[in-house]
């Protein structure tokens, strides 16, 4: 394996361990919100401010909503992960057609000035 080969694969290894990181903390803050949104309802109930029957519907919604929003947000990852990358190559073509654009209407300026 090339030197360059493996620093790509030690950029995504580490690429790899901080998104698995960052999707295991999200994952504990998700659970941790849950069991506090619970906990701050059952204080409620306690001291009769609300009802428990109210308690458990608001809970219900709210992770409800929580997991459409889930959804929804694999919907799209599944969307974009499908889509082609972009690479060095189309760049310069794109480049390329922007700069002999450029001279067709450089030349398109001249004529209609004569």
């Amino acid at each position: 394996m090339t030197a360059e080969k493996e620093e790509k694969s030690k950029v995504r290894g580490s690429l790899y361990e901080a998104t698995r990181t960052l999707l295991l903390a999200a994952i504990g803050a998700a659970s941790l919100a849950q069991d506090e949104l619970s906990a701050f309802m059952d204080r409620l109930v306690e001291r009769g401010e609300m009802a428990e029957a109210d308690a458990r519907k608001l809970v219900r919604e709210v992770m409800e909503r929580r997991e459409k929003i889930e959804r929804e947000r694999r919907q799209q990852e599944q969307k974009t992960s499908g889509a082609t990358p972009i690479t060095r190559a189309d760049i310069e073509a794109l480049a390329a057609r922007i700069a002999e654009l450029s001279r067709q209407i450089e030349e398109l300026k001249k004529a209609s000035e004569k």
